[in-house]
C-alpha cells in the first residue's frame, strides 16, 4: 500500500498568492493535483496544509482526501511537512508530491508505484534526461531516518547518507521537473497544460 502525501503548506512568498488556490484547469492547482492522485494506484491521499490552511481545506472538502495540518510549516516547511505526512500515513510507502506541480501525470505515478511493487527499489525517483524530479516514493524502512532529521535540516541531508534501495524510472516528459515558484512559472504551467489538454475537454 502507498500513501500519497501532497506538500501544500508553504507561504508562497515568491508567488505572492497562495499557490494551491490559484485557478487551474476547471478548479485550482491543489484540486488538479488531487484529481490525478485519486485516480492513481494509491491507498490514500494526504494533503499537508499550513499557510492559509482553512481556505485550502475548505476547497478540498468535496474530495476523498485527508487534510493534515502542519503547525511547524513556518520552520523548515518542506521537511516538517514531509514528517507530518509520514506520521499520519497508513501505508508501507509514501509517494511525496509537490503542492505546486499541477503538471503531475497519472502515468508517472503508475510507473513509480509499479517499480516499488516489483521490488526494484525502496526509494523511487522519476527522472527526465538524467535529472531527478517529483513525486518520489520512500519505503517505510527509511521513515525513521527522515523523522529523525532536525528543523534546520532538509531531505537532502537524508540522501547524503549511505542510502540503499535507490531506483530511477524514466519519465516520458519534463512534467516531473515542473513546479511553480513565480508568476512566470504559473503562466508557463497554464500554457503547457492548455497545449497538452485534449480538445474535447
Amino acid at each position: 500500500m502507498v500513501s500519497a502525501i501532497v506538500l501544500a503548506a508553504g507561504r508562497s512568498t515568491r508567488m505572492g498568492r497562495c499557490k494551491p488556490l490559484l485557478p487551474f484547469n476547471d478548479w485550482t492547482v491543489i484540486e488538479q493535483i488531487v484529481s490525478v492522485l485519486v485516480e492513481s494506484p494509491v491507498a490514500e491521499v494526504l494533503v499537508i496544509t499550513g499557510h492559509d490552511h482553512e481556505a485550502v481545506e475548505q476547497r478540498l472538502a468535496g474530495w476523498p482526501v485527508r487534510a493534515v495540518f502542519n503547525p511547524r510549516y513556518g520552520t523548515g516547511e518542506m521537511l516538517s511537512s514531509i514528517q507530518a505526512g509520514l506520521q499520519a500515513a497508513a501505508a508501507d510507502a509514501a509517494l511525496i508530491a509537490l503542492g505546486d506541480q499541477p503538471a503531475l501525470e497519472r502515468s508517472v505515478v503508475v510507473q513509480i508505484v509499479s517499480a516499488y511493487e516489483q521490488g526494484l527499489g525502496s526509494i523511487i525517483f522519476p527522472s527526465y534526461q538524467m535529472r531527478r524530479g517529483h513525486p518520489l516514493l520512500v519505503g517505510q524502512q527509511h521513515w525513521a531516518d527522515i523523522l529523525a532529521l532536525g528543523e534546520q535540516q532538509t531531505l537532502r541531508e537524508f540522501f547524503k547518507g549511505a542510502v540503499r534501495g535507490l531506483y530511477h524510472v524514466e519519465a516520458p516528459t519534463a512534467s516531473v521537473l515542473q513546479d511553480m515558484d513565480t508568476p512566470a512559472d504559473y503562466q508557463r504551467a497554464l500554457e503547457d497544460y492548455s497545449s497538452r489538454r485534449p480538445a474535447n475537454q
